[in-house]
């Protein structure tokens, strides 16, 4: 029986979580803070959840969703995540993440960068460019009309196909960016980024400025506001979005 291990279980994981067991798949909840603390998401999710340490739940998935701020990328068990395929959401926001000129500078992708720690792991870029409040509300059955589709990005053929068959299960279409080092097309603030999925795009990008006058005013908020609404995102839409997309530097980003 398949089983999703997940190394960080907030506001993504958990959401993922929810999606995978509802697909039939088992998970493996871990967080910084210990399997205790995870008691009432357990409890929430049910039978099909269970709680353990982030090395555990790196050895028991036969898939494993990274969701954890990028300035603690460095925790992540590699030892245990040698071989497997790692879905990485993470993205990188200077005001939380401090400075990384590798970043800045655009010399490297996000997953990239993650990869030089987790050297024997198979990494896929995904679920990173969505809200965790639309992930819920988008999904739809295989072959719906309205379904929408995620990008991915990978370096690993066999992960990257193994990656869109779990996506698929959990409601999404998925449409492929290319190597890790194209990742940059799903980046924050880029086309295919967040905005792209909400039913008033133009509402959405004026609450990334807001958000953006509050970290340069050094307020940012302890939890993002609600996004809105969510829009499907067909794969043929979300394909000229990647190819159209300009790459955007860490200094030209309004939450930078």
């Amino acid at each position: 029986m398949a089983t999703l291990g997940f190394i960080g279980s907030g506001h993504v994981g958990a959401k993922v979580a929810r999606l995978a067991i509802a697909a039939g798949i088992d998970v493996v909840l871990s967080n910084s803070r210990g399997p205790e603390s995870l008691a009432a998401t357990v409890a929430e999710l049910g039978e099909r959840s269970r709680a353990a340490t982030p090395e555990e739940a790196a050895l028991a998935g036969d898939r494993v969703v990274v969701s954890i701020p990028l300035a603690a990328h460095r925790a992540l068990p590699a030892a245990a995540l040698a071989g497997k395929v790692v879905l990485d959401t993470m993205n990188y926001y200077p005001f939380r993440d401090g400075r990384i000129e590798t970043l800045d500078s655009g010399e490297l992708a996000t997953t990239e960068f993650v990869q030089q720690h987790l050297a024997g792991a198979r990494l896929v870029k995904a679920f990173n460019n969505i809200s965790d409040q639309h992930l819920l509300e988008l999904a739809r059955p295989a072959g719906a009309a309205d379904r929408t589709a995620l990008p991915i990005a990978g370096d690993d053929p066999e992960a990257k196909a193994s990656a869109a068959e779990l996506i698929s299960r959990l409601g999404f279409d998925t449409v492929d960016a290319g190597p890790l080092s194209e990742s940059w097309r799903f980046e924050p603030e880029t086309a295919a980024y967040l905005a792209a999925y909400s039913a008033d795009p133009d509402a959405a990008i004026a609450l990334f400025a807001e958000l953006g006058k509050a970290v340069r005013a050094g307020t940012p908020p302890l939890q993002a506001p609600p996004v809105g609404p969510g829009a499907p995102l067909p794969a043929a839409r979300l394909r000229t979005l990647l190819d159209g997309t300009a790459r955007k530097l860490t200094a030209d980003r309004v939450l930078a």
